[in-house]
């Protein structure tokens, strides 16, 4: 009876550390392997962004890889379509989470869908690395998984904002905005900053990324006697209100964010966008570049990928390099806790393209709050300002 006992015993034991040690294993995280995800726009109106995004990713991350991984593991990036919707974004992310057990979010396309995904995310313990949103959310209110890279659309608006009223008299502002959680954005920031400066916002308009039509719009702006127009537009929505407002023979000042800062808005046919200009915590690359390093990136993007690289690219291969680095602090020994003090102990970190620098801490999860001014010259974008808040 005592030896039946100690059998039973034995097996209760070997079972409750069995469950033990499946629940202490690292989810995402094999002897020789990293599982990332990434939900981002594949197809929709905004894969101009998502492609060459996981081409980025994926580029660096290939890298990593044929030298050996790190630590001795390889990543492995599942890539999922959003098509730039919530539901399509919910849905890609339960996968990720549930099904492909990433260890880590990197890179999630789109303000709303990050804001519908992180609740569950962040439940499920996993990291959201650097997401292409720079809405405010993405690092507020603080929370240990969360990480952003650059400045927030908030922060480049507000920062775009003074610099005009305080070196080009621009005092009667007006802002175009989607009527998403990424517009109202832009508009805050407008608001807010009008608010300190003690300026009234002119007239604003709000309409759906979809939209085509910015007749009325336009209309509504230039009656209000603006004298700069913030936008908070991506590619087509920037592109085709800005055209309608030159046809109109309206040759007011147009500032975009980040969203609007990509070769689709500046290359625009027949030189469109002449003049538009936009605020960016990062520098554009061409195959001209005057750096060997950079215009090997573009050679070596454009011959592994067969086009030459776009903005987006260049975003999606550094916060991918921002991530191996951090795997490298983690150690061996990958723990969510150990890639949360690989990122934190990433200081002064400067990008190969020439972007402010980023730094994190135990109590600082933006890397940059600092923007520049860039403006579409010959279908390129060019820096016209230096490094500034607001």
């Amino acid at each position: 009876m005592k030896s039946t006992m100690k059998m039973i015993g034995a097996a209760a034991a070997a079972a409750v550390l069995a469950v033990t040690g499946a629940n202490a294993a690292q989810r995402g995280v094999t002897d020789d392997e990293i599982i990332l995800g990434v939900h981002t726009a594949l197809s929709g109106p905004v894969a101009v962004w998502g492609v060459p995004e996981a081409e980025g990713l994926r580029m660096r991350f290939d890298e990593a890889n044929a030298k050996g991984g790190v630590h001795g593991r390889k990543i492995r990036l599942v890539v999922e379509d959003n098509e730039y919707q919530v539901p399509k974004s919910v849905q890609a992310a339960n996968k990720l989470i549930n099904r492909d057990k990433i260890f880590a979010m990197i890179g999630g396309l789109g303000t709303p869908m990050n804001n519908a995904v992180l609740p569950r995310q962040l439940a499920a313990g996993v990291p959201n690395l650097f997401p292409f949103s720079s809405a405010r959310q993405m690092y507020q209110p603080f929370h240990k998984l969360k990480f952003v890279a650059g400045s927030t659309y908030y922060d480049q608006i507000r920062a775009a904002y003074k610099l005009f009223a305080e070196t080009r008299g621009k005092t009667k502002p007006c802002t175009m905005y989607q009527d998403t959680d990424f517009g109202r954005e832009i508009e805050f920031g407008v608001i807010d900053q009008a608010k300190e400066m003690g300026h009234t916002v002119a007239g604003e308009t709000a309409h759906k990324p979809t939209d085509k039509d910015f007749t009325a719009s336009i209309t509504k702006l230039r009656e209000a006697g603006c004298d700069v127009v913030y936008m908070g537009t991506i590619v087509s929505d920037t592109i085709i209100p800005y055209v309608t407002a030159r046809k109109m023979g309206w040759d007011v000042d147009f500032v975009g964010s980040i969203a609007t800062y990509n070769g689709f808005t500046a290359g625009a046919k027949g030189g469109v966008t002449e003049g538009f200009m936009a605020m960016t915590g990062f520098q554009m690359a061409y195959g001209d570049d005057p750096s060997e390093e950079v215009r090997n990136w573009y050679n070596a993007y454009s011959e592994a990928f067969g086009k030459n690289p776009d903005f987006p690219a260049q975003l999606g291969y550094i916060i991918a390099d921002m991530t191996v680095i951090a795997l490298e602090n983690a150690g061996s020994d990958l723990t969510t806790e150990g890639l949360i003090n690989g990122l934190e102990a990433i200081k002064e970190y400067r990008d190969i393209f020439g972007g402010p620098v980023a730094s994190f801490g135990p109590d600082k999860r933006q890397g940059s709050d600092e923007s520049f001014l860039s403006q579409v010259q010959n279908g390129r974008w060019v820096r016209i300002g230096e490094n500034i808040g607001y």
